[in-house]
């Protein structure tokens, strides 16, 4: 066969994931290439919160936070089950400690725990209140020189533009409600000054990531092609044995002497696989991952006889659809006081402040007829609105285009607010009188909201009697309509534990990984964590590295 380029190491696909697994394989002798549909680098982590879940990691260890494989394992057991194999939770719990000291030692990818950032689920055998959540640390964009304007911009949208941490966004939620908050925001904005003295952009979050992985791969010059979508495996006795790609309008074949490694993200983009594997409704708009995921790689390992697991689900989050913008995200606005959610009945139906995945499964296990979840509304009072950071809306300051839009609704009392989205008015009334009544003695009977360390880890610490409870008594009120968005799918190529795409007979496809959202996750049904989507990317981008080039396995 004519080859138009030959490498080691073909890599479609640039966020974490990909990323990672380029620079490991690059630092162990393999000739790497990295190529990216679109014209952005970086993918959907790019948009993302930047965080890494990994348990017993070095960083723990140099806090005095005690952690271990054992409490891993329990951790995982209680939460993933075994809706994935022993085998692939026991190579995430061993690689992603080491591929993050890796990192620390060979990269600018360097890392910093999120303080006080529980596991998802800190009250189960394994769980931890803080310590695995860790964040990248703020990098400055001028580093990149003109790369920076080929990374994906983010959709999150802070005030002034300001780059913002996981844990400085935390802390400034409560910028209305305590002077060290606002004392914390001016050291973060004169942070932020600072970087943009030199001429550049402090990046937090995903972008932060990304651009430290970006950085890396450029100073050891690791070629990155975008603009240059994967069309097509090429198979050759069974192995894979590279990639028909299109770059730039012109159909190119470029040979992968070890392995191509699949990490384009998930399917959230394409409507059509959308409609057939998820449930239902369900919408391509109300997703936040990578606008250009459209199950490219999934569909291209299909096509060779690549196993699927787990195409049923996703990475469920609460979601909200402003006007001309992406949608936003709902955390910590669930764990405030003064706000509850109904369905169409007016009823509560979840604690409000659960895992947002979770959220996500709850949302469609109750949506049925006359009590309508899709969408769930968020109701809240006057005092809510001026004390919390509502998605990217600042307190006190509500837009007018919300309000025209009907993103917003407002009214001077709960039964003409139920009437104008929809909710019937006697049920709501009865909801908030009974939450009323429980809220005014810090309690959530009915639910149990404000019991976890999550839930009072997103909550007002100044709220008495408790962070995440309170009356919703204070007109106008307010109603934002929620919906089952996501973060990207979590379904795809089902890989084993050195990230192998696997036939339908569980037979290994030689030369081929996979890792991401393009594989199914070894997370299964559940998200373990702040960082559970990213963690596993890096950590099987990794691994797929170091058996492509002899290192393990």
């Amino acid at each position: 066969m004519d080859w138009d380029h030959a490498y080691d190491f073909v890599v479609v696909g640039s966020g974490g994931g990909g990323m990672t697994a380029a620079l490991t394989a690059h630092l162990h002798g393999l000739q790497a290439l990295v190529i990216e549909k679109s014209a952005y680098f970086g993918g959907s982590t790019a948009l993302s919160g930047g965080g890494v879940w990994v348990p017993n990691n070095h960083l723990m260890a140099e806090e005095g936070l005690d952690d271990s494989h054992e409490e891993g394992q329990r951790y995982l057991q209680n939460t993933v089950g075994e809706r994935t194999t022993r085998q692939r939770q026991e190579a995430y719990l061993t690689y992603a400690p080491q591929m993050l000291t890796y990192l620390r030692d060979h990269s600018e990818a360097q890392f910093t725990i999120t303080p006080g950032q529980p596991d998802y689920y800190p009250e189960l055998p394994g769980g931890k209140l803080s310590g695995r959540s860790i964040e990248p640390l703020p990098f400055n964009s001028q580093r990149l020189r003109a790369w920076r304007h080929k990374v994906r911009p983010s959709n999150i949208k802070p005030p002034m533009g300001m780059g913002l941490t996981a844990y400085e966004a935390h802390e400034m939620y409560m910028l209305t409600r305590s002077l060290s908050a606002q004392f914390f925001g001016l050291n973060v904005f004169i942070a932020n000054l600072l970087f943009m003295l030199t001429g550049g952009r402090r990046w937090t979050l995903g972008r932060g990531l990304v651009g430290r992985l970006l950085f890396s791969l450029l100073e050891n010059e690791v070629p990155l092609w975008n603009n240059t979508a994967a069309r097509q495996l090429i198979v050759e006795g069974g192995k894979v044995m590279g990639v028909i790609a299109e770059r730039e309008g012109q159909p190119m074949r470029i040979q992968a002497h070890k392995a191509v490694l699949l990490a384009a993200g998930g399917f959230e983009h394409n409507q059509q696989m959308r409609e057939r594997y998820l449930p239902h409704p369900t919408r391509a708009e109300w997703s936040a991952a990578n606008p250009d995921n459209t199950g490219d790689a999934i569909r291209m390992g299909q096509a060779i006889g690549a196993a699927l697991d787990l195409m049923d689900d996703a990475w469920w989050i609460p979601s909200g659809l402003p006007p001309d913008t992406p949608p936003i995200i709902m955390v910590g606005e669930r764990s405030f006081p003064r706000q509850v959610i109904v369905n169409s009945a007016g009823e509560r139906f979840i604690n409000e402040a659960t895992p947002y995945h979770q959220f996500g499964h709850v949302i469609y296990a109750e949506n049925r007829e006359g009590a309508s979840t899709i969408p769930a509304t968020m109701i809240f009072d006057r005092r809510y609105r001026n004390r919390y950071i509502f998605g990217q809306t600042v307190p006190l300051l509500t837009p007018r285009k919300f309000l025209e839009s009907g993103y917003f609704r407002r009214a001077v009392s709960l039964k003409e607010l139920a009437e104008q989205v929809g909710v019937e008015p006697g049920g709501l009334a009865e909801t908030i009188r009974q939450f009323n009544c429980n809220a005014a003695e810090g309690k959530d009977p009915q639910f149990g909201r404000g019991e976890s360390a999550l839930d009072r880890y997103y909550g007002d610490p100044t709220n008495k009697p408790s962070p995440c409870l309170g009356p919703i008594d204070t007109p106008p009120f307010y109603a934002v309509a929620l919906y089952p968005g996501d973060l990207g799918t979590k379904g795809g190529l089902l890989t084993d534990e050195w990230a192998r795409v696997l036939r339908q007979d569980g037979a290994p496809i030689s030369g081929l990984y996979a890792c991401g959202n393009t594989s199914a996750s070894v997370m299964g049904n559940s998200y373990p964590g702040a960082g559970a989507t990213i963690g596993p990317a890096m950590t099987f981008g990794y691994i797929s590295a170091l058996h492509a080039s002899g290192e393990v396995g």
